[in-house]
């Protein structure tokens, strides 16, 4: 969608005339040296066909080598058919070359903000790295040392840890030593943790100082069969105070216990690639986590699929790690970087940046001093960076904002031409651009929606395309990603070269592969890189993953899909976020959510409906800055707190919700009609968010309906602080608010 382009008639034909001739003059010179018409060939050709020629598929990629009727892609290089091997074919070829670089602290600094809160703040230095050759025997003296601490060949070891160089050593180590690493979040609650180590049997577990003293220490008596905490932390060397029967380590000193001779000289024992390689606990947005058990094999194919979708990735790329590496996206893309030489440079979403909360005003975030060119990233982050850049947009004189304005209007026209502006990109855009480096080549979006407007945004003014894909922890996060000359928004992409698609009906839904024009239904991928399901946990298996008779497993995602004629993917919808309403309406929570993230005004939002209401509700996380304003401009004083619960502050934001929602296009009975704000932001540490910033619909929302509208709408923890009775999810129970009134409540389960 264009920006307002609010500016005199006549000097905007002027502008207008002057850009005319500048292209006119540069076009022909450009389009020959460049190829553009090649790229605007591949973006509207057909990228994916169905085999059967039926509507409902199976849909292959039509660039698959042999066509679409051969064996699916499922190996990156000749005999790297485990992920041991990955590590040990980039210590071969680049062995002198960068691997896994660390910033140096510095100092650390403890800032007071104006609200009475203490900030840490920190300087940090240049990156640290280490060669491949040096990764792969630091993995090697770590594997040897677990080892020598007892632990066995395919017996499990969980690693429960931030994202960092030490998390990719540690589980490189487990690869070649054929222990299966059991992932766990690192914003997981005690029991989800206590639940997956004690499901996984696990008697070794590698952490962090951090981690070890705010999540595991209370835990520990609850699981009896832990025997060896590995700290990745070189300090301190003694770790008093811990259980009888629990011993405490640093990776250093396990290293230094491995690489003795006679520790080195045993044999190991090197996995095939039907093994597990991973058991990936998810981030528990439907209910308790679940371990989903993938083989070598299975990150070998999914790994495939994703390098052959980012054009010229070699060893001269660098790519920023900063998500979660227990989330299936960075573990992939990480192993993508390992298996073509890139460097790997490790960041927080804390540090990220220069205007990153724990960056010290003055000093420089990580995307400044690394410079990457590669990065995946949530819709969340992404969405952020858009708000910032159009608030600072709002805030400039008329003249630069008009400037801007038509510098991405008028790159928004060449793109969808197939062109590139690099006058604009150097002279209006260069600022955007520097917020992650400056030197951005692909930006990969996967976890969610990302929505057309943020797409948009980041395609122009971060001068790179954004490849949005689709793929879930079952499907070692393959299935498809959009090809990066397709400017298209909305859109997940073909299929990747490893797997294919097929739609299922859904009839309560009403989702048809015959429906016109384009089929649809329910989302089911199959190929190598579908995993061998869930860990103990047949009941589940048997619903979501089948065998075909050719011997092919499948996963049904639940999501639904609409496959265009070009073979690339539309998510539309998702069966567990589909509520019908009181007068038989069906409303998808997940399209309202996407389309109003784009709200200025709204920083997150919950939607809930129930079949006993005609209409939707919401719970909103406001822009603390225009809502501040907002509130200034009304003659409103108060803490943030008081602002949020204000009554006219509420219906003031739910009238810019509703015309953003219209503008949006989104259905009168989709539109939310009561509101409740947020004082709090929502964060994985809040339990509210997964890592991958997705609601927690289980664990989460508990929704009241009563004449007045919404009374509460907060976590089971804070229930004792809003609500007095019991709950029992899912289903209904009557509770008091803190003014004494009894009102009916709705508890939200995924």
């Amino acid at each position: 969608m264009k920006l307002k382009e609010d500016m005199n008639p006549l000097l905007l034909q002027v502008f207008r005339s002057v850009v005319w001739v500048c292209s006119f003059i540069t076009f022909l010179p450009w389009y020959f040296l460049s190829g553009a018409g090649t790229n605007l060939d591949r973006a509207r050709r057909v990228k994916a066909r169905s085999v059967s020629g039926r509507p409902a598929g199976p849909y292959r990629a039509t660039n698959q080598a042999g066509g679409i009727h051969q064996k699916l892609v499922w190996s990156l290089h000749l005999g790297v058919d485990t992920l041991d091997k990955v590590m040990v074919h980039g210590a071969t070829r680049f062995p002198e070359r960068d691997c896994l670089g660390t910033r140096e602290v510095l100092n650390e600094e403890d800032e007071l903000q104006p609200n009475g809160k203490v900030f840490k703040k920190v300087i940090l230095g240049e990156y640290q790295w280490m060669s491949y050759e040096e990764t792969y025997q630091a993995a090697v003296c770590f594997g040897s040392g677990l080892a020598a601490l007892g632990q066995r060949p395919q017996c499990n070891i969980a690693i429960f840890c931030e994202t960092r160089a030490e998390w990719m050593i540690a589980a490189q180590a487990c690869f070649i030593y054929n222990f299966p690493l059991v992932t766990l979040y690192s914003t997981l609650g005690g029991a989800a943790i206590a639940h997956g180590l004690n499901e996984t049997e696990i008697t070794h577990i590698i952490t962090s100082k951090d981690l070890l003293h705010s999540r595991l220490k209370a835990i520990l008596l609850e699981v009896p069969r832990l025997q060896h905490i590995i700290v990745v932390d070189s300090k301190p060397t003694s770790w008093p105070g811990f259980p009888r029967g629990i011993m405490v380590h640093n990776l250093v000193a396990v290293q230094e216990l491995g690489s003795r001779p006679d520790n080195m000289a045993v044999a190991r024992r090197q996995p095939l690639p039907s093994d597990i390689a991973v058991i990936m606990y998810t981030s528990g947005s439907t209910g308790i986590p679940k371990g989903v058990m993938i083989s070598h094999s299975n990150i070998i194919a999914g790994i495939t699929g994703m390098a052959e979708r980012i054009p010229d990735l070699d060893e001269t790329d660098t790519y920023i790690g900063y998500l979660p590496l227990a989330h299936v996206l960075e573990l992939s893309a990480e192993m993508v970087c390992i298996s073509h030489g890139c460097r790997i440079g490790y960041s927080s979403p804390q540090t990220l940046a220069d205007q990153s909360t724990k960056i010290k005003k003055g000093s420089k975030g990580d995307t400044s001093v690394l410079k990457p060119t590669l990065m995946a990233a949530v819709p969340e982050i992404m969405d952020r960076i858009y708000k910032n850049v159009m608030t600072k947009v709002e805030e400039m004189s008329s003249v630069q904002r008009t400037l801007f304005v038509l510098a991405y209007n008028y790159k928004m026209e060449q793109m969808t031409k197939g062109y590139r502006t690099p006058l604009c990109d150097s002279l209006v855009f260069r600022k955007v651009r520097s917020l992650l480096g400056g030197h951005m080549r692909v930006l990969l979006s996967g976890g969610a929606p990302l929505s057309a407007a943020t797409q948009r945004f980041m395609n122009i003014c971060l001068c790179c395309p954004v490849g949005q894909g689709y793929g879930l922890t079952e499907t070692c996060g393959a299935g498809t990603i959009s090809e990066m000359w397709d400017y298209s928004t909305g859109r997940v992409g073909a299929p990747l070269v490893c797997s294919e698609i097929t739609l299922k009906d859904w009839e309560e839904g009403g989702y048809y592969s015959t429906d016109k024009p384009n089929p649809r239904g329910e989302i089911v991928i199959g190929g190598p890189n579908v995993t061998m399901g869930y860990y103990k946990n047949e009941v589940k298996n048997r619903e979501d993953f089948f065998v075909d008779s050719n011997g092919q497993r499948w996963f049904c995602t639940g999501d639904i899909g609409e496959l265009h004629p070009d073979g690339c993917l539309k998510i539309i919808d998702r069966k567990k976020d589909l509520v019908k309403l009181q007068a038989g309406e069906y409303v998808s929570l997940g399209k309202v959510e996407a389309m109003l993230k784009n709200c200025p005004f709204v920083d997150n939002i919950c939607a809930y409906a129930n079949s006993d209401q005609s209409y939707v509700i919401g719970f909103v996380v406001p822009n603390q800055k225009q809502l501040t304003v907002l509130a200034e401009q009304r003659g409103l004083r108060g803490s943030w707190e008081e602002i949020c619960n204000n009554t006219d502050m509420e219906r003031d934001v739910l009238r810019i919700i509703t015309e953003a929602a219209l503008s949006a296009k989104l259905e009168r009975f989709e539109i939310p009609k009561k509101i409740r704000l947020s004082a709090e932001p929502w964060t994985p540490e809040t339990g509210l968010v997964t890592d991958a910033f997705k609601l927690k619909r289980f664990s989460g929302s508990v929704c009241c309906y009563d004449d007045d509208g919404i009374v509460d709408m907060t976590r089971r923890r804070h229930r004792k602080k809003t609500a007095s009775g019991t709950m029992s999810p899912p289903g209904m129970c009557v509770v008091q608010t803190p003014d004494g009134r009894l009102v009916c409540c709705c508890v939200t389960v995924a």
